[in-house]
């Protein structure tokens, strides 16, 4: 699966690189500031301050932090709403869900909203699948990359939200353009595939990512498919990448 330090390549307009993968990690060579510092922070006028005590909320837990976060994903400083929706995700609530929402649909920059659908998938809740799969499906590529990550963190959430998720992860997997986005989606199936019985949804999964073993024109994404059917333990899938080592075509 592609993660965070993969998205050089998947734009030509470097604008859209991350605010956040320049800077320094707040813990960086020293200890974590304290909450009670930091929570006091959250509420400067200072947009500095508030951009430090976001940004330091990204690695610590603490759930005092989260109204505090979400009143913040509308502050009118980019870092500050960037390093909000990462906070979030590293203080899932399931009160953050709904403002998550709001400002995955509201936001004009795609690296706030490539934070607000990583945090989305760590809140592990149903409200996310929606938005979540439009994501997906409509969004720029770091975007969908995350969503894809991030539907297939769902997977213990409920059967629902499974199958409601792996027919537009399929779709995707097939037809999005950018390799990156499709190995994510393998991924995806993978994890999801794990939580279901074996009816046509899950012969439907297990298709897809034998189609894009087979198929696909990336190594990336068929390594990616190859892994998920392994983790997945299906017979079928099992028997068929045997077969391809057999004939050295994997």
């Amino acid at each position: 699966m592609y993660n965070n330090n993969d998205f050089g390549g998947l734009y030509s307009d470097s604008a859209l690189e991350s605010p956040l993968d320049t800077m320094e990690a707040v813990g960086a060579e020293r200890s974590l500031p304290a909450p009670e510092a930091m929570l006091a922070l959250l509420d400067s006028p200072e947009t500095p301050k508030r951009m430090l005590a976001t940004r330091a909320f990204c690695e610590i837990e603490d759930n005092r932090a989260v109204p505090h976060l979400i009143r913040l994903l509308t502050d009118p400083c980019l870092l500050v709403r960037v390093s909000a929706a990462y906070a979030l995700g590293r203080n899932p609530s399931p009160q953050a869900v709904e403002p998550l929402i709001d400002r995955l649909q509201g936001e004009w920059n795609g690296y706030v909203r490539k934070g607000v659908v990583w945090a989305l998938g760590n809140c592990g809740d149903r409200r996310a699948l929606e938005p979540l799969v439009d994501a997906l499906k409509t969004d720029v590529s770091a975007v969908r990359l995350w969503a894809a990550s991030s539907l297939g963190q769902m997977a213990k959430v409920g059967y629902e939200v499974v199958v409601g998720a792996i027919p537009p992860l399929i779709e995707a997997l097939r037809g999005d353009p950018i390799a990156a986005v499709r190995s994510n989606c393998a991924w995806a199936i993978g994890q999801l595939c794990r939580e279901l019985p074996s009816n046509v949804v899950y012969g439907g999964a297990i298709d897809a990512l034998l189609e894009a073993l087979v198929e696909d024109e990336d190594v990336g994404v068929r390594e990616d498919a190859r892994s998920s059917l392994l983790r997945v333990g299906d017979p079928r899938g099992l028997q068929i990448i045997e077969e391809l080592e057999l004939e050295g075509l994997l």
